[in-house]
Parts: C-alpha cells; structure tokens; sequence
C-alpha cells in the first residue's frame, strides 16, 4: 500500500474504498495526496457527466444507472471516510488543548483539515479557560461569544450570495439532472412547478420542457 502514501493516486471507485479501508483498519490518520480533494472533484464531475442530459445520447440506458449507482456509493464512501478522518483531527485537537506543550505531527492533514484543527484548538482553548479554569478559580464563567475565524467572512459572503431564480412549470417529465456545482435537480413531473437558477430555468423553456411562470 507505500504506493498509496507516497505518490498521488489516480482516483477510483476501487482507490476510494482502499482509502477507506485504510483509514478505517489504523488508528492513526492516513496521509493523503495533497491534491486529493481537487482529484476526487474532477473524477465526480467525470461521472456526473456521464448521466447529464446533454451527453446522454453517448451512453445508454444500462451504462447510466450503473453509473448512478456508482456515484451513489461514492458519496457514501466520501462521507464515511470524511467521518472518520474528522474524528481523528477532533480527537488530536483535544490532546493539543489539553496538553500545549505536545508536538503534533500533522503532515497527514489535508489543508483543510490542518485549518480544521487549528480553530478547534482555538475553540476548545478558549472553552477550558472558561469553564474549567474559572471554576477551579471559583469564578462564574463568562458567555463565550462565536469566534471571529479568519475564513469566516468568506465563508459568509457564499451563504449569503443571491443567485438569480426563476420559477417554471414542467410541461413534460424531466428526469434527475446535475447543475455546474454538481447540485442535484429533479426528478419532476408534468405540471411540477419549481424555482430554479436562472440559467437552467432558461435552458428548460428554450427546449419547451418548462415555462416561465411569473412571481407578480
């Protein structure tokens, strides 16, 4: 398995169940490519191509559900081995806090997790010093107010961010389809009434499977 630590890895259907396999039969976090999450994104928009509308007619029927239910499977296995890594960062975050003089080794976080760690660290600081310390000292602890995180104003400007909608009624059945950011849409029937990104709304109606239907 060196091949899997040392190199970058080609993802897989097979590759992630090895990684998971992994990271499940070891207690210690299992080092990844450091490009990882950027592998596992392309090697997913692959596949979701595959069963878009628009490359349909490249593949048949039996091609496409067996694809289906790849992806289905790969999402679980993502989120089983994002589950257990989390687990690992959160578990080394407490030893940290507890003890700051521990030296950690953290070449085997991805750098999101590495940002994970470091504000968990922060959190759990923070909350010891308020409750445990504070009692040991006899003091009432304070209310802890949320962090200003450096990633959190990013982080809002995407939450926040209003995207153009428009809302449509199906004119015939549509079956489930992907959008650019891989979000899922569908199924819908006949005379299913949706709102749905401008973009995609306009697509649909062009190819008469929709109609816009005014918000006055």
């Amino acid at each position: 398995m060196g091949d899997l630590e040392t190199s970058e890895v080609v993802i897989t259907y097979e590759t992630l169940f090895e990684l998971l396999r992994r990271e499940k039969d070891r207690t210690e976090l299992q080092k990844l490519d450091s490009s990882f999450t950027s592998n596992v994104l392309r090697y997913l928009k692959d596949k979701y191509a595959i069963i878009n509308k628009q490359q349909a007619e490249l593949f048949g029927p039996e091609e496409r559900k067996k694809t289906e239910e790849q992806i289905e499977n790969i999402r679980k296995i993502l989120k089983d081995l994002y589950n257990r890594r989390e687990k690992k960062v959160a578990g080394v975050a407490i030893e940290k806090s507890r003890n700051p003089a521990l030296i950690v080794d953290n070449s085997s976080f991805l750098k999101e997790e590495r940002e994970v760690f470091e504000n968990l660290v922060k959190v759990l600081d923070m909350g010891r010093e308020n409750i445990l310390n504070k009692l040991l000292e006899m003091k009432e602890p304070m209310e802890i107010k949320p962090m200003n995180l450096e990633k959190a104003p990013e982080v809002n400007e995407v939450k926040v961010e209003k995207k153009d909608t428009k809302i449509v009624r199906f004119l015939s059945a549509v079956p489930k389809f992907v959008g650019r950011e891989l979000e899922e849409y569908g199924p819908f029937l006949s005379e299913d009434i949706a709102s749905l990104p401008a973009e995609i709304a306009n697509i649909l109606v062009k190819k008469g499977r929709a109609e816009e239907i005014s918000e006055d």
